[in-house]
């Protein structure tokens, strides 16, 4: 595998760099790792427990991710009309101005489907206070259709793993639900071990949160989109 990854990524000698601890990782963790030359990334899938994950890196997806884009997502057993974002506060400050600015001062009078649905959940839904945030309160926003489902799920150790997750203030970082199922979007220039596996971490720990909340959830039902 390593030599294919090699011969793949060969024109630069970073690259081999960057690459060579990936298929060691993946095999240390039980999961399957391949290519996808076209798009010049990777994708990796495993399990937790017997749910199945799936990360993929690779060139971004979306405008506010500049340059390669690291994605986790796992397809759960959650309400399909519940929609949660937590992401990195000067992300949320600039989706707010954007959304204020192509929507309001410019001619469109409303939020159209082509925009990423957390850029609109982030200026529809309730968020919780900076008090409520607690640790987070300076690196991260949040928001939700259904807040107290939000709350559940950050009073256990999301909160923690999110808090200890080593990032630049800049670097955009998103973590939501929609649609039954868990996203994580984040920007990661160089794939390797150590960039990747932090944030898998943090996801996993989101999963699990995701499952206990779900498994005794606040009585009320989410607001509609």
């Amino acid at each position: 595998m390593l030599e294919g990854l090699k011969r793949l990524f060969g024109g630069t000698a970073s690259a081999g760099r960057e690459w060579e601890g990936l298929g060691p990782w993946a095999q240390a963790r039980q999961c399957s790792l391949r290519t996808v030359k076209e798009l010049n990334g990777f994708i990796v899938e495993g399990r937790l427990g017997t749910l199945p994950w799936r990360l993929e890196w690779g060139p971004s997806q979306r405008a506010y991710i500049e340059g390669s884009e690291l994605r986790l997502r796992a397809e759960m057993a959650l309400p399909s009309d519940l929609q949660v974002v937590v992401l990195s506060r000067r992300l949320q400050e600039q989706m707010e101005k954007d959304v204020f600015e192509q929507y309001v001062e410019g001619v469109q009078t409303r939020i159209d489907t082509e925009t990423p649905a957390e850029m609109r959940w982030v200026v529809m839904y309730p968020k919780m206070g900076r008090g409520e945030l607690g640790e987070l309160r300076d690196r991260y926003a949040a928001v939700s259709s259904f807040k107290p489902w939000l709350q559940q799920w950050l009073a256990g150790p999301l909160t923690s793993a999110l808090a200890g997750l080593k990032i630049d203030a800049a670097t955009a970082f998103v973590l939501m639900i929609g649609r039954g199922r868990l996203t994580l979007r984040t920007e990661v220039e160089d794939a390797t071990p150590g960039t990747v596996e932090p944030h898998l971490r943090v996801f996993e720990i989101a999963l699990r949160e995701a499952q206990r909340v779900a498994a005794n959830p606040p009585t009320a039902k989410p607001a509609g989109a």
